[in-house]
């Protein structure tokens, strides 16, 4: 995509340093930050094919490592600190507050797109932050983790879950009567948890998309 900004550079949190990638068309008017979970990172392949599908659309993207790579090593053994919900909605905390004091991307509506366990933690940030985030958008979440993070979630929030992913479904349908902002689930049928049946992925893009494009625009605040 010709004048595309793209920015490879670590997030410095505190005394963490977190390695990420910004994507900014020239005609973005929003931001999608994504918050991967349950042992993935900023690398994850199918994150990285809906990034490319939001960026098509003109929606910038920025996805980042919520663990330093030390962390990423000691989880991968214990599968602690991918459950650790408010140590990783506190480092989005940081991030969001990071991008409302950056010059070039202040002026974006923010959303959120949360995998996994991701998605608990993009709630509870959603829920910290409401000035902040337009919408929200949880791909196989455990949406149950964010806890009481949930009642008081303002952005509209969209939950796809596959149809043969009956435990996540059956969360976030748990989850949604804890909802009290605008909000939607969507089963893609024959999906399973990892979207890898053929077209299922693709699906997840174009829902997520339509939602940030109908709720992103303006300054986020």
């Amino acid at each position: 995509m010709k004048n595309t900004i793209c920015r490879t550079q670590p997030l410095s949190l505190g005394d963490v340093a977190l390695a990420a990638e910004l994507t900014v068309p020239a005609t973005a008017r929003g931001l999608v930050v994504f918050v991967h979970g349950s042992g993935s990172s900023r690398l994850s392949p199918r994150n990285r094919a809906v990034a490319s599908g939001f960026n098509w659309r003109g929606l910038a993207t920025l996805l980042f490592d919520l663990l330093t790579e030390d962390e990423q090593r000691r989880d991968e053994v214990s599968r602690a600190l991918r459950f650790d919900i408010p140590l990783l909605s506190g480092r989005l905390v940081e991030v969001i507050d990071g991008l409302n004091n950056d010059a070039e991307l202040r002026y974006l509506g923010y959303g959120l797109f949360g995998a996994s366990t991701g998605a608990a933690a993009a709630l509870q940030a959603a829920a910290s932050r409401p000035q902040a985030i337009q919408a929200l958008v949880c791909r196989g979440g455990r949406s149950d983790l964010a806890g009481a993070a949930l009642e008081a979630v303002a952005a509209p929030t969209l939950q796809i879950v596959g149809g043969e992913d009956p435990v996540v479904l059956c969360l976030n349908r748990e989850a949604s009567r804890q909802l009290h902002c605008v909000h939607q689930l969507a089963v893609i049928s024959g999906a399973t948890h990892l979207f890898e049946e053929p077209g299922a992925l693709e699906e997840v893009a174009r829902l997520a998309g339509d939602w940030f494009e109908r709720y992103i625009g303006g300054s986020a605040g």
